[in-house]
């Protein structure tokens, strides 16, 4: 292998580099008098860009960045020791996320495996995301290899089981969902040095799970929980999938939005981000059909650019 020493590549006392963790194989033992530049480690693994990528991608979610940060440098950290033969044994990453729908769990998910997989933690750093239906039968016999189809289809990567309370169903004795659940919990401790396991639904309902379920509490290390988006936080977010679209308010629509926002907040089924963008997706088609109802000629500006009207025409405003 040629090139310049980066992630993986970490020249050995010999001078041949180091081979890559991500790939299974350990990077080079250093002398005891050895000195790490933590800071080249970090770029070397690239791992800066993805907690950037996390930035750019979420608005707000302070706490939940932190943690994932915290995380990213005790792999880190963990990774160095290892080369100075400290061995303090791989540890437990299995997750839950807690917190309403639209909340950025599943966008985390994502970058965790591409953090995980830069830092030599998981081979693949695919994300799997499922729900009950996908994990459990509907008769005897049908769940194991629903399970298992799943969960070879995850490793190497992280499996991401959203709304995860409903696998449990106290009130029917019959329920195959317990099946998934043992043989989940067998895999997340015997193969957890090649699966991460995520969690996610509302918090009040994971608590009852785990409540229900001891074994698969004391297998998941880290809680960490998403909260709701402040009102000038879904407005920013909102402008960046304007943006993202190519639209932009008219001065006079950007009160409009604002309105829009604080009433749908006080409407039933809110779910944060996910809520903004099906607003922007109707206001689109308002736009749409406005313009073509002009059946005048159009200029970019026209195009581009969404009036109170198209808000305005919500059932919020009713």
């Amino acid at each position: 292998m040629t090139g310049r020493p980066g992630f993986g590549m970490r020249p050995a006392e010999n001078g041949s580099p180091a081979p890559d963790p991500a790939a299974g194989e350990p990077l080079a033992p250093l002398p005891p008098d050895a000195r790490v530049d933590l800071a080249r480690e970090r770029s070397d693994a690239q791992a800066d860009e993805v907690l950037d990528a996390l930035d750019a991608d979420l608005v707000g979610l302070a706490p939940v960045k932190t943690r994932i940060r915290e995380i990213a440098a005790l792999l880190l950290v963990d990774r160095v020791r290892a080369r100075f033969g400290i061995d303090s044994g791989r540890p437990n990453l299995h997750m839950c996320f807690t917190g309403s729908p639209g909340t950025g769990k599943t966008t985390v998910a994502v970058r965790l495996a591409e953090l995980l997989h830069r830092l030599g933690y998981v081979r693949k750093g695919h994300l799997v995301s499922v729900t009950r239906d996908d994990l459990v039968g509907q008769y005897v016999g049908h769940t194991a290899p629903k399970t298992k189809e799943v969960l070879k289809r995850a490793m190497g990567g992280v499996l991401f089981i959203d709304e995860a309370y409903y696998l449990y169903r106290a009130e029917n004795e019959r329920d195959y969902g317990q099946e998934a659940i043992e043989i989940l919990l067998q895999v997340m401790e015997n193969q957890r040095d090649d699966l991460v396991v995520v969690l996610a639904g509302y918090k009040d309902r994971m608590d009852s799970f785990f409540a229900s379920n001891p074994g698969m509490s004391s297998r998941i290390a880290h809680h960490i929980d998403f909260p709701d988006y402040e009102p000038d936080e879904l407005e920013a977010i909102g402008r960046l999938m304007m943006r993202d679209e190519g639209y932009t308010l008219a001065p006079e629509t950007e009160p409009v939005f604002r309105a829009y926002l604080d009433r749908r907040r006080a409407r039933p089924r809110f779910a944060n981000a996910r809520s903004v963008r099906n607003a922007i997706e109707r206001a689109r088609l308002r736009h749409a059909s406005r313009l073509v109802a002009e059946s005048g000629e159009v200029d970019r500006a026209a195009l581009t650019t969404l009036l109170p009207d198209d808000f305005l025409a919500s059932r919020v405003f009713s």
